[in-house]
């Protein structure tokens, strides 16, 4: 078969490698994994605004590359994401490096020292496209301050990105403010405490200008009240998934600033969910991935999930290293543990108490309202047992008795949390009334017929299909009930 090559044309390549999707975030992240693939144990990060026209620099003490080492590195695509890593490594498709930098700018220079020699390599942007072609520098540009003698020992390397349209507006009318710039380099700070905690517990030390990098467990490990739940190993094509899930305190066991800082950057009600962690990098946190809805009542809930670099594929991680895929084969699983554990976060909010290690119901005899559940559907109930009720029935006859009963049922199906189940109120195409539901409506219609209202029975019929809990019972199966099973002396 005849055949021939075709070469990319540089220009358009490089703007659409621009728009692959980073933040500033995210692309800095990824930045930083290079420098712990390369084995450093100190980064250090220097972002400089010079009035808009700024540089972001990185420093480290890795292992460094030679010239041609470095020319890989800096060639598009210098991996096959298929190929085996090795083990803790975190780059997959040799991309990083480049598409991380265009994304925050339009040159990018990197100078390493592999056993006291020095290379170096440059990314100009403008040239590229000037030229449309893939035209890489090997020299420092003459409008750079960079020194080989800020890599201190024989190995390191040394990353500057500038002309940074896409971080601060260099070259556009709309050029960041100083305030906006470092408020920026803020939030990439407490964004970079979270994502690499584990890697910061060890002995790897980052510096963002000079300040050090403080890791933030988003699992709170080490506070007492914080409950671990049991480790669970599952299997993915023959890979080890962990999972390891959390609950913590009650809010109340918090002063104002430590429940301020275990909130994190997303705060509590957005930071519950599932933390996937690869090769112990966080690349996704605080999403139940569509198997579970957010709400305030299981913000305690957040589970750690563990993969190697070698499921990659089953977990399609993509080139930014940030999002990720739950795969179908283990979704099943995840679902059932987060259910388990969102079910003891609501239990720990309602009733203000620390989760137990034995699996006994946490709730108390004191507390007015009660969680119920079976495998299908969660509503709260009044305890019926609460002393203070206990003590009125005892003073109260049958028949106020059997009325205060009635009231308390209807006050718990019209509680805001079952009335916002919306599943519940949709006409079901069979008409099936328990008979707890039977017993309800016959009470209520002759109480309110008693009561001396004038209300015909589809009156009667239609309000109470109107109720919370009937809802999805058609007005006519109300009506049958009522002509067949209630009290022939009440006439309508």
């Amino acid at each position: 078969m005849n055949e021939v090559t075709t070469q990319p044309s540089a220009a358009p390549v490089i703007q659409a490698l621009r728009s692959i999707g980073y933040n500033s975030q995210t692309a800095i992240a990824d930045l930083i994994d290079n420098s712990i693939d390369a084995k450093a144990l100190n980064i250090s990060l220097e972002f400089s605004y010079n009035e808009g026209n700024g540089s972001i620099k990185i420093i480290d003490n890795g292992k460094g590359m030679d010239d041609k080492e470095l020319q890989t590195a800096m060639t598009i695509g210098s991996k096959d994401p298929r190929d085996r890593r090795e083990r803790d490594e975190l780059g997959r498709f040799g991309m990083g490096l480049k598409t991380a930098a265009f994304s925050l700018g339009k040159r990018l220079t990197v100078v390493s020292k592999k056993d006291s020699k020095v290379s170096v390599r440059c990314w100009d942007l403008d040239h590229v496209s000037e030229k449309n072609e893939w035209l890489l520098y090997t020299s420092i540009p003459e409008d750079i301050s960079l020194s080989f003698d800020e890599i201190q020992g024989i190995n390191g390397t040394v990353v500057l990105i500038d002309k940074l349209d896409r971080f601060c507006g260099y070259g556009t009318k709309n050029i960041v403010k100083s305030s906006s710039f470092y408020s920026k380099v803020n939030r990439i700070q407490k964004y970079l405490e979270l994502v690499f905690h584990v890697l910061l517990e060890r002995e790897i030390l980052i510096e963002i200008n000079g300040n050090q990098l403080l890791r933030w467990n988003p699992f709170l490990e080490g506070n007492p009240r914080c409950y671990e739940g049991e480790v669970q190993y599952l299997q993915l094509n023959g890979k080890k998934v962990v999972v390891t899930p959390y609950v913590l305190p009650h809010p109340s066991t918090f002063n104002k600033k430590e429940h301020r800082e275990a909130g994190g950057i997303k705060g509590w009600r957005d930071h519950q969910g599932f933390y996937i962690y690869r090769e112990d990098r966080l690349v996704s946190f605080g999403d139940w991935f569509g198997l579970f809805p957010k709400d305030a009542i299981s913000e305690l809930v957040r589970i750690k999930v563990d993969f190697s670099n070698e499921a990659d594929e089953e977990w399609k991680l993509d080139v930014k290293k940030s999002t990720v895929t739950i795969p179908e084969d283990i979704k099943e699983a995840l679902a059932a543990i987060a259910k388990y554990y969102r079910q003891l976060s609501q239990e720990i909010m309602l009733y203000r108490t620390r989760a137990s290690r034995t699996g006994e119901k946490v709730k108390g005899s004191l507390n007015t309202w009660e969680l119920q559940s079976d495998e299908n559907i969660s509503n709260y109930v009044l305890n019926r047992n609460h002393p203070v009720l206990m003590h009125i029935l005892k003073e109260l006859d049958d028949g106020v008795k059997r009325k205060l009963n009635l009231y308390l049922k209807l006050i718990e199906l019209g509680s805001p949390n079952n009335l916002l189940k919306t599943e519940s109120m949709v006409k079901q195409e069979r008409q099936t009334v328990d008979e707890s539901q039977r017993k309800t409506i016959i009470e209520y219609a002759e109480i309110l017929m008693n009561s001396g209202m004038d209300a015909s029975l589809d009156q009667i019929s239609e309000s109470i299909s109107l109720m919370s809990g009937f809802e999805s019972i058609e007005i006519h199966t109300i009506k049958d009930i009522l002509q067949k099973e209630v009290d022939a002396s009440v006439k309508f």
